[in-house]
């Protein structure tokens, strides 16, 4: 009887901590104990071990006359999930003198099925990225997960099908699992059904979706119910620039927590499209021990809300702080968390109701009192943080019956290069920031001071609208970030007089 320990990791969107499992075996009445601030699943981890190590050709725990005490240390920190289910089985068959090996420098990841088949979890990513920050030369996990642990370099992922694989591992020379290379992240191309030259028309709103996806600014559609506006979204991820390295394993370590992710890894822009019933906490996340919502799970793509006014309006107010600060704080009884919510909103909205307002060919039937309702529902403040306004009207038929649908000319490639050229150009320009900023709509007041010189004429244009529009001192810097964007697009090194002029026209109309 002794005591052995091993190493897991618990999991989170903001990275992972390194736990370490400790088993103590003594003599005495069966008993068997997992301490350690551990939920309902950390809980029951013990009888899956026990039948896991049973059914992998040793003796149960639970058959012997002897006390077993796990330890997750640090036993102040709270531990979820069945992530440890592999680490206490390692430590518990090391502590009985069952299997030796030396414990240093491996991680163990995994649930254990009742009869010892490993099965995929979440948050592995993460966990691989903090093990070796600390060190850890090996890792140990469902095979099912070996891809996306192997984004991680310089650590040796080795993916097994049940505990008795990992086992095997340790007593024979020749082992049957092997250590899984980098997974390949070379950029693949985005699968798209929808390209720009789909949508008939509308090249207002489909330069300023360009400029959006430029400049990373928040953007509002509006205009009749079937004029293309959701159709112009669902294109919109198909414009933006390929993600690099680091956002690749950034957006796919949030999504593995969160168990959203599709494959081994998120290789384009993710695009979030929750739907107007949504709760403000499944928006920007919550709960009693606090999750991540749409806003994170929407970091680095794209947030598109249809039918925007129809969200509740204690939902829409929730989006100020992430529009603003592109992260989102949030505070309960046991504890705070921030998560990261560096978005592009896209917005879709009709003018009214019953969607005719101000159409000359039909007839608005709404009561002024739902009118009014359904204004209000979009505040001041988060009107002001959204950079750009953009008009969706009617298409004329005629249009319509003469578009053709080839497949020919796409549009989509063209517009995403000029974009990627525009991002270049920024990246070039923040080279001197100490913060780590990508896009023109980063920027804060400082670094508009520093980075953008404006001439007279365009100043003098700028204040004499900003007075005339009564624009706020946010709406007065995002026109000014929103004509350095415009500028990046068209290449040129200083704001002029139509790119100004073009950023104003995008502010709402009272």
């Amino acid at each position: 009887m002794s005591f052995a320990k091993t190493y897991s990791a618990q999991p989170s969107v903001l990275g992972a901590k390194i736990i370490d499992v400790e088993v103590d075996i003594s003599k005495g009445l069966n008993a068997f104990t997992v301490v350690g601030l551990g939920d309902k699943s950390v809980e029951e981890s013990k009888d899956r071990m026990a039948s896991a190590i049973k059914n992998s050709g040793f003796k149960s725990p639970k058959q012997s006359n002897q006390k077993v005490v796990i330890s997750l240390a640090p036993a102040d920190l709270r531990k979820e999930g069945p992530v440890f289910d592999l680490a206490m089985a390692m430590a518990y068959l090391l502590a009985n003198e069952e299997i030796f090996f030396e414990s240093e420098n491996k991680l163990f990841l995994g649930e254990l099925s009742l009869d010892g088949q490993l099965r995929r979890i979440s948050g592995v990513l993460p966990a691989v990225a903090e093990a070796k920050r600390r060190g850890f030369t090996e890792v140990y996990l469902p095979k099912d997960n070996a891809r996306e642990a192997a984004l991680i370099s310089d650590v040796s992922i080795f993916g097994a099908e049940s505990l008795e694989e990992i086992v095997g591992h340790f007593s024979i020379k020749e082992s049957k699992i092997k250590s899984q290379s980098k997974t390949q992240t070379e950029r693949l191309e985005i699968e798209n059904n929808i390209d720009f030259s789909d949508v008939v028309g509308q090249e207002g709103a489909k330069r300023g979706l360009e400029i959006a996806a430029a400049g990373g600014h928040n953007i509002a559609m509006y205009g009749p119910p079937g004029t293309g506006k959701t159709m112009l979204a669902k294109a919109f991820s198909g414009i933006l620039p390929p993600l690099s390295f680091e956002e690749v394993i950034e957006i796919t370590s949030i999504h593995s927590v969160a168990g959203t992710l599709k494959g081994d890894l998120v290789s384009t822009p993710p695009v979030r499209s929750p739907h107007h019933t949504a709760s403000y906490v499944s928006l920007v996340g919550g709960g009693s021990i606090p999750k991540p919502g749409e806003v994170t799970l929407a970091h680095r793509g794209v947030l598109f809300l249809d039918e925007f006014p129809e969200f509740d309006k204690k939902v829409l107010e929730t989006l100020r702080q992430p529009l603003e600060e592109r992260e989102i704080s949030i505070s309960r009884a046991r504890g705070s968390i921030t998560f990261p919510a560096n978005f592009i909103l896209i917005a879709a909205m009709n003018p009214c109701p019953c969607g005719n307002y101000g159409s000359k060919t039909k007839e608005c039937i709404c009561r002024a009192l739902d009118l009014l309702k359904y204004q209000r529902k979009i505040s001041g403040p988060i009107m002001d943080r959204i950079d750009m306004w953009v008009e969706v009207s009617q298409i004329n038929h005629t249009a319509l019956s003469g578009q053709k649908s080839d497949g020919q000319n796409k549009q989509n490639p063209e517009i995403r290069n000029r974009i990627s050229q525009a991002r270049l150009k920024q990246k070039n320009r923040f080279v001197s920031l100490k913060r780590n900023i990508k896009t023109n709509s980063e920027m804060n007041s400082k670094d508009i001071s520093n980075l953008i010189d404006l001439s007279k004429e365009v100043k003098d244009i700028l204040d004499k609208s900003a007075v005339k529009l009564a624009l706020s001192a946010r709406a007065y810097h995002r026109v000014i970030k929103l004509a350095r964007t415009i500028a990046d697009l068209e290449q040129k090194e200083n704001i002029e007089l139509p790119h100004i002029l073009e950023a104003l026209q995008y502010r709402p109309k009272n």
